[in-house]
């Protein structure tokens, strides 16, 4: 019996979103009488973070606390059109849908506050704290809750926006039909080590090293929460998740979730991820979002790395301890491809 160390490698170009129709997002957003805001979409938030970046943005183009924004992710019935949380496309779509609604919004609200400080609106500017004032005379200003009050119920107006995103429409070449189908592309590189026993084919995890350039990171601390859990996902799906029926016998195979085999928290071991911040021209304030970027080069990774540990190539998934014990013996013995 021994164990064999090994280290495997591989790198991604994710594309955002995709382009059927212009993969058009939607967001409404209105203030409520005491001058809080509600961003209304039909993208729903899928545990990925999405309703605090819409949240995040949507302050940030209104230029007030974000405590004072809140994001209703409802359903299509009553929420205006959005494509789906998929393609990994929520922050960059509905983000861009988000800044174009709240802008609007933000726009009714400055000519509300001109109207009560008699100014005009280019003259007015927010400070993020929930004030708007005179430019070079701090001393002159108006509460967003006042604005919103005296909008509602003095001036008979609204405090709302319309947003909708649209991506252009790529050339396509007439001779070729190559086109490009999305707007812009995340990028990642992940090294993993890991140990393979050549007794039983048991591989173990032992460090993720990765970087992951995601235009920019919006929300840093969540883009780390969802690089390091996407990472254990793609981990699992390498070597422990499947779905496949064991027909005609599924003695050995799950049954329910409580047989389903997947690695829990004590299994997680040491990530360490470089974020590489790389605005997008086209993006809300320059974020692509990691999405599903997170889980898809650690399959690969995790394969090359069994393969430089004992000179197995395994190209179906999960790589099982019967997999790699199988290709050794086919090998004759282990047969390591020596570091790097």
């Amino acid at each position: 019996m021994a164990l064999h160390k090994g280290r495997g490698f591989a790198c991604i170009n994710y594309p955002i979103g995709m382009n059927l129709g212009g993969d058009p997002s939607q967001a409404l957003v209105h203030s409520t009488p005491d001058g809080k805001f509600m961003v209304s979409l039909s993208a729903i938030d899928l545990g990925q973070g999405m309703k605090s970046v819409t949240r995040q943005i949507a302050a940030e183009t209104l230029g007030v606390p974000v405590a004072d924004v809140y994001v209703d992710t409802a359903d299509s019935d009553t929420g205006p059109h959005d494509m789906g949380s998929f393609a990994s496309r929520g922050t960059h779509r509905v983000g861009n849908a988000v800044i174009r609604a709240a802008a609007e919004a933000r726009a009714a609200m400055m000519e509300a506050a001109a109207d009560e400080l008699e100014v005009n609106p280019a003259d007015l500017d927010t400070d993020g704290e929930g004030n708007i004032h005179v430019k070079g005379a701090p001393g002159r200003s108006i509460t967003v809750a006042d604005t919103a009050i005296a909008a509602q119920f003095k001036q008979g107006k609204t405090l709302s926006g319309r947003g909708i995103f649209l991506i252009p429409t790529s050339d396509v070449d007439a001779d070729t039909g190559e086109m490009t189908p999305v707007s812009c592309f995340a990028h990642a590189a992940v090294v993993v080590d890991l140990e393979v026993d050549d007794e039983t084919g048991e591989v173990t995890v032992s460090q993720v090293n990765s970087a992951y350039e995601v235009g920019r990171a919006l929300n840093p601390k969540m883009v780390e929460q969802q690089l390091i859990g996407g990472a254990w996902m793609g981990i699992s799906h390498a070597l422990y998740e499947t779905t496949e029926p064991y027909y005609p016998d599924r003695s050995h195979g799950p049954d329910d979730y409580n047989t389903y085999l997947m690695p829990g928290a004590g299994d997680v071991v040491p990530h360490n991820i470089a974020v590489l911040e790389r605005p997008a021209e086209d993006a809300p304030f320059g974020g692509k979002g990691p999405g599903e970027m997170c889980a898809n080069p650690l399959l690969p990774a995790v394969a090359n790395a069994i393969y430089n540990a004992v000179g197995v190539r395994c190209d179906v998934l999960p790589i099982t301890p019967e997999k790699v014990l199988r290709g050794i013996q086919a090998n004759g013995g282990a047969q390591p491809k020596g570091t790097f």
